[in-house]
């Protein structure tokens, strides 16, 4: 099993962006999500949702960032609105089932005028 992440790029302050990732291989999935790294900072989670559709965001990207998922494509979504310099990152897909964790291999987004 694998995860594809697409959708990074670079997008101007006050821009949005919408990451894709899709698991490969039939799979059941409990929680999928997004964590991010900047040059220079630990991992973070930026946003994860159970199978049943309960979310958990951080404080900081409350209201800006929404992530949903298609349980039948094993793909989870985020939508990043409001982007600043400081979402600038790798953003990386995680998938998590019962007694495994998955990464992805990420993608960048990087907030620039």
């Amino acid at each position: 099993v694998q995860l594809q992440a697409s959708g990074g790029g670079l997008v101007q302050p006050g821009g949005s962006l919408r990451l894709s990732c899709a698991a490969s291989g039939s799979i059941s999935i409990n929680v999928m999500g997004w964590y991010r790294q900047a040059p220079g900072k630990q991992r973070e989670l930026v946003a994860l949702i159970t199978r049943g559709g309960s979310t958990n965001y951080p404080d900081f990207v409350k209201g800006r960032v929404t992530i949903s998922r298609d349980n039948a494509k094993n793909t989870v979504y985020l939508q990043m609105n409001s982007l600043n310099a400081e979402d600038t990152a790798v953003y990386y897909c995680y998938a998590e089932g019962t007694i495994w964790q998955l990464w992805g291999q990420g993608t960048q987004v990087t907030v620039s005028s």
